[in-house]
């Protein structure tokens, strides 16, 4: 066995089992920090197949900003898990369904990817490239369109996120800039003439 093949199944075999601790564990923060560990071993995928851009978007973006905002998220915010595992049984079904619907569709996807013609050497406009550069005008020339869907996609659920999250609350201060603008001297400024040997 060679030392490439060792380190891809090591890495595959941590990837798999911290993917299953992510929907295993029963903490919020343990399945983040599982979370966080699948993402590195999964970089270390990427750069053993010669993807070195990919593995340092992986580690900067998903490792450096979701992960650990879904940390703090699930730290800073007081969420009721009892509550929200009580109608499991009631969710099954639905879920084992789109579980299914979802499984099907890897089968048909693996299938086709296993089934398709092998491409005639020198086929390919992207041979002599670095990785970045290739990525980048394939996403930019041949995929340019779903490359934009998907950026508008992540912009509609990062405004629905907002919008589920932000809510009023009763008696929080909020800061009023347009008042603290517009107010005058004789508003803000009060002289109290304090008698010796006695306060305000």
């Amino acid at each position: 066995m060679t030392v490439e093949l060792f380190v891809f199944w090591l890495l595959a075999l941590v990837a798999v089992g911290s993917a299953v601790m992510v929907i295993g564990a029963r903490n919020p923060v343990h399945s983040v920090l599982f979370l966080i560990l699948c993402f590195f071993n999964a970089a270390g995928l990427f750069v053993l197949i010669g993807a070195e851009f990919l593995a340092m978007v992986l580690v900067v973006v998903y490792v450096g900003a979701v992960a650990v905002l879904f940390m703090f998220v699930v730290m800073m915010l007081d969420i009721n898990f009892v509550r929200l595992r009580e109608g499991f049984i009631n969710y099954l079904p639905v879920g084992a369904l789109v579980g299914l619907v979802l499984l099907a569709e890897l089968i048909l996807v693996g299938g086709s990817w296993a089934l398709r013609e092998p491409v005639a050497a020198g086929a390919s406009t992207l041979e002599g490239m670095d990785n970045t550069r290739a990525l980048g005008r394939l996403l930019y020339t041949e995929h340019f369109l779903v490359f934009q869907i998907a950026g508008v996609v992540l912009l509609v659920a990062i405004i629905g996120a907002i919008a589920l999250t932000l809510r009023e609350r009763v008696g929080v201060k909020r800061q009023d800039i347009a008042r603290q603008v517009h107010r005058r001297p004789a508003e803000t400024l009060v002289l109290e003439r304090v008698e010796p040997g006695k306060g305000v």
